[in-house]
């Protein structure tokens, strides 16, 4: 077994289907978003069925992926040797891109290369680029240490992590309901013998903005964890609680101005920025308990405006920055 961040501490995963006696329409849509997808297993992989055969060439080596049966397999060749395994997981839903993880000799490894929704195909995994590989192992991978594979599986999925072990015979993939709710299982237990008591269940939506980073930032990283180790940079627009933390109106006790604020992590990303003008007119408006100035550009698509989409390189996407301000013409990246 690999050794976990004491960070997980997930017990017998329930499925969504147990929780939605009492909770329908979450135990619906959760798993259908793309944090319910955010692990997948190859068998049941949408875009390895759908790409029976993709290719990629990166200096000196050339990489496939084929689909064979309900497996993919992974090869690597340098023209004189060719490494060859089948792929393990496929982490991401494929949104923005989608990475593979391998095991080879009882070691895991990251894909050297991912597959990217805008360019129909793979190019060098995001972090791949900074070395060149120096053999066909490094070529085909990035080897993966105790903690990588217990901070991966542990925020893609549900049920790995226990008492400090990963046990991939528990696992669900995705994110489902215990991931979040790590107490469910005794909560469910306490509702059969009529405990009220002992089936209450920590009320994550009376979290602080504080609170709430801290708890999405366990797998979104939180403000202490790129503040004192990076990455610096536009790297860093994809860690939102980060992002947020820094904005000029971010209260720490302030729900307003919350993850969960504008986001309900039970259904799909609302896509459309100009849904969340009641969100920002919420404490910028002309109400005498709304602290934050009023805009006097414009009235309606706000987020469109204070926080721009960024082109992350080498990532085929832009990402939304969740750092709240004036933006400046041709401004630098505030970090």
């Amino acid at each position: 077994m690999i050794a976990a961040a004491a960070l997980y501490l997930f017990y017998a995963a329930v499925s969504p289907a147990a929780c939605a006696g009492c909770h329908k329409s979450q135990a619906q849509t959760e798993p259908a978003t793309p944090m319910g997808h955010a692990l997948e297993p190859v068998e049941g992989c949408d875009i390895l069925r759908e790409h029976p055969r993709l290719t990629f060439q990166s200096g000196r080596y050339s990489y496939t992926i084929t689909r064979k049966g309900a497996q993919s397999i992974y090869s690597v060749t340098d023209g004189a040797a060719t490494l060859t395994v089948p792929i393990g997981w496929a982490f991401g839903l494929g949104e923005a891109g989608q990475t593979y993880v391998f095991e080879r000799d009882g070691i895991f490894y990251e894909s050297r290369v991912s597959f990217y929704k805008a360019i129909n195909g793979l190019d060098i995994t995001m972090g791949g680029r900074a070395a060149e590989p120096q053999d066909l192992t490094q070529a085909a991978g990035r080897e993966m240490s105790h903690k990588d594979v217990a901070d991966c599986f542990g925020c893609h999925t549900t049920g790995a992590i226990r008492a400090s072990t990963v046990h991939f015979e528990d696992m669900q993939a995705g994110v489902q309901c215990e991931n979040c709710h790590p107490k469910a299982a005794a909560h469910m237990a306490a509702l059969k013998t009529g405990d009220t008591q002992a089936a209450a269940m920590p009320h994550l939506a009376g979290m602080t903005a504080e609170e709430t980073s801290e708890f999405c930032g366990r797998c979104h990283r939180t403000w202490a964890q790129i503040a004192g180790g990076g990455p610096l940079g536009i790297l860093n627009i994809r860690f939102q609680p980060y992002r947020l933390t820094n904005s000029k109106c971010y209260d720490a006790t302030d729900q307003r101005i919350s993850c969960l604020a504008c986001h309900n992590p039970h259904v799909d990303l609302v896509r459309n920025t100009a849904s969340y003008d009641s969100k920002c007119q919420a404490c910028h408006s002309q109400r005498a308990n709304s602290p934050g100035k009023v805009c006097h550009v414009a009235t309606q698509d706000c987020a469109g405006c204070h926080m721009p989409k960024l082109e992350l390189p080498g990532a085929h996407r832009k990402f939304t920055d969740h750092e709240i301000r004036i933006v400046r013409a041709n401004g630098a990246y505030p970090d």
